[in-house]
């Protein structure tokens, strides 16, 4: 399988960051309505992080472009790239089918987040 590049890193961020607009304003107009107050929170809390750790990919992309010799870098890149997936699409899921099934699915992508920064924090500090 070929390794995870900076430039994927990229794209897949520039796309994440992209939805995260458009999924942030279908919430706030075409769902303002539509949802309980609980609900509404939820889809709110899968926007933000969506774009908090969109950002946080971007960055690791950028490290490993600029250094692609450090290690654990492709390893957080696939975190952050898991726990967009995992927690915001989890949350999007539950708040718009109400399924609340589906919330077992977001405290894993929260795991992927929290190695995520771990394995971008250890790349920080060690070179090959």
């Amino acid at each position: 399988m070929k390794p995870v590049s900076a430039e994927f890193c990229l794209k897949f961020a520039a796309l994440s960051g992209l939805c995260a607009v458009v999924l942030g304003a279908f919430g706030a107009h075409a769902l303002k309505n539509h949802l309980s107050v609980v609900l509404m929170h939820t889809y709110q809390t899968a926007v933000l992080y969506q774009f908090v750790h969109t950002l946080a990919l971007i960055a690791v992309a950028l490290v490993h472009q600029a250094q692609p010799e450090r290690p654990y870098l492709r390893a957080s890149a696939l975190s952050f790239m898991a726990g967009i997936v995992l927690f915001s699409g989890s949350l999007y899921a539950l708040a718009l089918t109400g399924v609340r099934g589906l919330g077992m699915i977001t405290p894993i992508g929260g795991l992927c987040f929290i190695a995520a920064w771990l394995l971008f924090w250890l790349a920080l500090f060690r070179k090959n």
